[in-house]
This record gives C-alpha cells, sequence and structure tokens, in this order.
C-alpha cells in the first residue's frame, strides 16, 4: 500500500520532493523503519532512468495546443486584435463617388454603423458621407437614428473610427444645414473636445467638422446652442464655443443681429475677453470687430449712407464707443473700445504709411 502510495506521489514531482524531505527528516530522528525510505528511493531511481518521453510531450503539446486553438479574442478583427493592420482611407469629400446600389446601402447602414467590426463602421460612416452628397432625401428618413450612432463613433477610442465619423459630420453639416439643430446637442460637446485633443490629425477634422457648423447652419438656430457652453467649466469647451461663436456671426445680415440683439452679443464678447485662455480671448476680439462693422454698418444705413466703408455721420446716430457705454459696465466698455480703437488705430497708421510712400515715390 505504501509502495503505491509513494508511485502515485512520483507523478507530481514537486509534491514528492516535499514529501521525500519531510519523510527523511522525520526517519531521521524516530526509529521508523528504513522500508519507507527504501520505496521512495527505489522508486525515485526507477523514475529517473524511465525515458523522458512523456514530460517532454508535455511541455512540447501545450504550445501546440495553443498555436492549433482559436484566438483568445474570437471576433479578433472586430474588435481589433488582429485588425490593427487593417488600412483605412481618409476620402476627402469632392473625392467622394455614388454609391452602385444606395437602396441597399441604406437597408444595412443602421446595423453596420453599430457594428463591433471598426473596419466595417468606417465603411459605414463612408457611406453616410456618399449618401449625403448624392442622395440627400433617402438619408434624411434615418437622420434620428443615424445621429447617436455618429455620435458613438466620434467618442470611439480608436483614431481612424473618430475621424471618419468626424469627417462625416462636416458632410453632413453641408447637405443639411439647419435641419441639424434639432440632433446637434450631443455633437457638440464632443465636437468641442475633440478639436482640443492632442491627436493632430483628429484635433483637424474636428475643426473642420466645426468650422462646416457655422458654415452652413444659421446663426440664429445655432448660436442658441452654442451659447451655454461659453460658460462651461471645460476651459478648452469654452475656448472651442467662442471660436465657432465668432465664426458664426458674420453669417448674420443686418436684420438678423438686430433680431438676435446687439446688446446681447456685445455682452458675450465683453465677458469672452478676460477668459483665462488665450483662444478664448482671440475669438472675443475678432467677435468685438465684427460687431462695430455691423453697428456702424446699420447706423449707416438707417442715416441714409450707402458706403460700407463710409461710418455714419448723422447727429443723430448713436457712436460705437456711446452705445458700448450704454450696454456694458465701466470696465467691460473699456475692454470692448480698446480692442476696437487699437485696431481702427493701427489700420490708419497702416494707411497713412502707404500714403506718404507714395507722396515720396512720386515727389522724387
Amino acid at each position: 500500500m505504501l509502495h503505491y502510495i509513494c508511485m502515485k506521489l512520483l507523478e507530481r514531482p514537486s509534491l514528492y520532493m516535499v514529501l521525500f524531505s519531510f519523510l527523511q527528516f522525520l526517519c531521521t530522528g524516530t526509529n521508523m523503519s528504513d522500508s519507507v525510505l527504501k520505496d521512495l528511493n527505489l522508486a525515485q531511481s526507477a523514475e529517473l532512468e524511465k525515458p523522458k518521453d512523456s514530460s517532454a510531450k508535455s511541455c512540447i503539446t501545450k504550445p501546440v495546443l495553443n498555436e492549433n486553438a482559436p484566438p483568445a479574442c474570437p471576433d479578433a478583427v472586430t474588435n481589433g486584435c488582429e485588425a490593427g493592420n487593417a488600412d483605412v482611407e481618409y476620402i476627402d469629400s469632392e473625392n467622394l463617388t455614388d454609391l452602385p446600389d444606395a437602396g441597399a446601402t441604406l437597408g444595412t447602414l443602421v446595423a453596420r454603423l453599430d457594428s463591433k467590426d471598426w473596419v466595417m463602421t468606417c465603411e459605414a460612416l463612408n457611406n453616410v458621407r456618399q449618401l449625403a452628397i448624392y442622395h440627400k432625401d433617402r438619408l434624411q428618413e434615418l437622420l434620428e437614428p443615424l445621429v447617436p450612432l455618429i455620435v458613438k463613433s466620434v467618442k470611439n477610442p480608436r483614431s481612424a473610427v473618430c475621424k471618419t465619423a468626424l469627417m462625416t459630420c462636416a458632410d453632413i453639416f453641408k447637405a443639411y444645414g439647419d435641419l441639424m439643430v434639432d440632433s446637434i446637442d450631443p455633437l457638440l460637446v464632443q465636437l468641442f473636445l475633440k478639436s482640443s485633443q492632442d491627436k493632430r490629425f483628429v484635433c483637424e477634422a474636428a475643426e473642420a467638422a466645426l468650422i462646416s457648423m457655422t458654415s452652413w447652419i444659421a446663426p440664429s438656430a445655432l448660436l442658441p446652442k452654442v451659447q451655454p457652453y461659453l460658460k462651461n467649466r471645460n476651459p478648452r469647451i469654452r475656448a472651442k464655443a467662442s471660436m465657432c461663436f465668432s465664426k458664426s456671426v458674420p453669417h448674420f445680415v443686418v436684420e438678423g443681429i438686430k433680431e438676435y440683439g446687439m446688446d446681447k452679443l456685445v455682452q458675450i464678447a465683453a465677458t469672452q475677453l478676460s477668459d483665462q485662455l488665450p483662444e478664448s480671448r482671440e475669438a472675443a476680439r475678432k467677435l468685438a470687430l465684427e460687431l462695430q462693422a455691423f453697428y456702424e454698418k446699420s447706423q449707416a444705413s438707417s442715416s441714409g449712407e450707402v458706403d460700407d466703408d463710409t461710418p455714419a455721420t448723422s447727429p443723430d446716430a448713436e457712436s460705437w464707443e456711446a452705445f458700448c457705454q450704454s450696454k456694458l459696465s465701466a470696465l467691460s466698455a473699456q475692454a470692448i473700445l480698446r480692442v476696437t480703437s487699437t485696431t481702427r488705430e493701427g489700420v490708419a497708421v497702416g494707411v497713412t504709411s502707404t500714403t506718404t510712400k507714395e507722396g515720396v515715390t512720386v515727389g522724387c
């Protein structure tokens, strides 16, 4: 019986060696028969004399089994375990061609956008771009379920998916314009965040999407959506929101800016001038200059002036300086006037210098 136990222990070499040392220790301090040690020694000797085929097999078969076994990630391509080498082509909008079968593409579009296969998702996003360009009316019916999936792709940590989704945003803004206003809220935060991240090619795609948004969506519809982000706790979001705000205002006509409220806009510009980020302050400076030009143009038109470059000269017209002082606090008005007057003085100095040089040349 003891011999049988010893043979079983040999199947576990590590346990055998521990037990052997323990028994040897016991036998040296007791009168136990030497038969136990003899059985163990004999068993060990016999085991050492055996060919090592079985142990070699165990060492070899494990790697072989691992090589032939299915990958640890069954959806290797879909989850990116083995699809990292797949190439994704970033196609400019003007180089996109029409789809051979738009109906079939539309039928599987939602499912492919929600796929775990990131390569398939990129293909589906490019299909959205193609449909927006060549089949705008047919794609419009799917905009409501598509926008959340596009937002999901923008948030994707894989840069290829994110950039393709941002390019898709730029194309659908251009295609649908004001129709995107009701769906734009979940996109705005992501566009602001992606346009301020460190990955340059993602940042550039996000900025292109923001420019498309400000170019194709009317400011009267867009500005109320952007304005809350001017007070966001994240300074980068505030900066990008300021940039969008200043880029959207020039698309106003004079009547539109009056309807929105010139006093409201100049107050926003004054607030952003004191922001901690230079990007926000620069956007506020541009906004202040745009507002000054709009204001003087509107005053000139109301006083009968037709020359866009000539400010109002009517004695009844309120000056830009008086307007700012009446709508803003003293410090805010001073900040706005400093920006606008400095720029105007710089332009005036440039014009004077040019005229002087021309006069000297003629005199010579």
